[in-house]
């Protein structure tokens, strides 16, 4: 029997993390081989206790560790440390599901199916299903300069004349793909080993894509399983959801995306993709937002401050990878809050 370890990371958002390891309950099914660790990033606000007395009341404690952690580390981080408290001794498969995300009927098992069926798979992700039961966005082509310039210039239908496939996928079998939301991925624990956990130089956003870049240049494939469907609640801790185009994005975000472009193509790299989308701005998207207030609704606010802000060329840090291991030391500060 395959044993697969659950990391769910709670940030201020206990009621929902109880939802979701009750859902997530049901698949077990008395199956033993089904674990979990809830972790709490230090939120603060009584969410460490409250998840210790709902898993007392519930017997979940049984197969459930809570680890309240002193730092609020980010996403990446959380779930290395998650990883890094049980040393070497880890299964085969790590599951990562957040808070917000309630799994259906079968979701866990249909991704352990993946992996169990095609041995070069390191994750294979959900589909996750808005509260209406619509799909969301769940996996993807990477990012690319290309990208950023349609993106900059909010005329999607760019890709289609410039040749650019867009960065959406919506497979309707399970299948490879470039990379899958973190929301609910499974990942081999022997890719995870050859290639090492999340890079903590983010904090927030992109990190899931540099580690599944990382995978892929390693040899291994990301594959996304559509029979595997997962409600999701986007941004409910973050405030930072892709339907809340009109809210500026916080500077973690443009931080983490200078990062992500450093670390899978260089320094150079990640500043052809900012002139990119400045230029796509410039030359297409700041126009339309003048002429049209549909384009103004719909654009992002303070984008072009925010890439100028964090920089055309990137800073040096980014250039730095941090990247733990399987086996390394627990309790080390991230490296972005040591380069804050």
């Amino acid at each position: 029997m395959t044993k697969i370890l659950t990391i769910i990371v709670n940030y201020r958002t206990p009621e929902l993390a109880e939802k979701c390891l009750a859902a997530l309950a049901s698949e077990r099914s008395g199956d033993a081989g089904l674990s979990a660790i809830l972790v709490d990033g230090n939120s603060g606000d009584g969410s460490a206790e409250r998840l210790a007395g709902f898993l007392a009341r519930t017997g979940f404690d049984g197969w459930t560790d809570l680890l309240p952690l002193d730092f609020n580390g980010g996403f990446g981080w959380a779930n290395n440390q998650a990883i890094l408290s049980r040393g070497t001794d880890l299964p085969d498969y790590i599951y990562l599901l957040n808070p917000d995300a309630e799994v259906t009927p079968g979701a866990v098992a249909s991704l352990a199916a993946v992996l169990d069926t095609h041995p070069r798979v390191a994750a294979v992700g959900s589909q996750l299903i808005e509260s209406d039961g619509a799909p969301a966005a769940s996996a993807f082509r990477f990012p690319s300069p290309g990208r950023e310039f349609v993106r900059g210039s909010q005329t999607f239908a760019l890709h289609r004349l410039l040749g650019i496939p867009p960065i959406v996928l919506a497979p309707d079998e399970a299948g490879p793909v470039g990379w899958v939301t973190g929301a609910s991925v499974m990942l081999r624990r022997d890719a995870l080993a050859a290639t090492g956990l999340f890079d903590d130089g983010f904090f927030l956003y992109f990190e899931e894509v540099e580690l599944m870049r990382r995978l892929t240049r390693g040899g291994w494939q990301i594959w996304c399983e559509p029979q595997s469907r997962v409600r999701h609640i986007g941004g409910a801790s973050t405030g930072v959801d892709g339907k809340q185009v009109r809210k500026p994005k916080p500077a973690y975000w443009f931080a983490s995306r200078n990062r992500y472009f450093t670390r899978s193509g260089g320094a150079a790299y990640a500043c052809l993709a900012n002139l990119a989308w400045l230029s796509g701005f410039a030359l297409i998207g700041g126009p339309r937002m003048l002429l049209s207030r549909t384009a103004r609704a719909n654009a992002t606010a303070g984008e072009t401050r925010g890439i100028i802000q964090e920089g055309i060329w990137p800073a040096a840090r980014h250039r730095r990878a941090s990247i733990a291991r399987i086996g390394s030391a627990f309790g080390q500060l991230p490296r972005w809050a040591e380069d804050s």
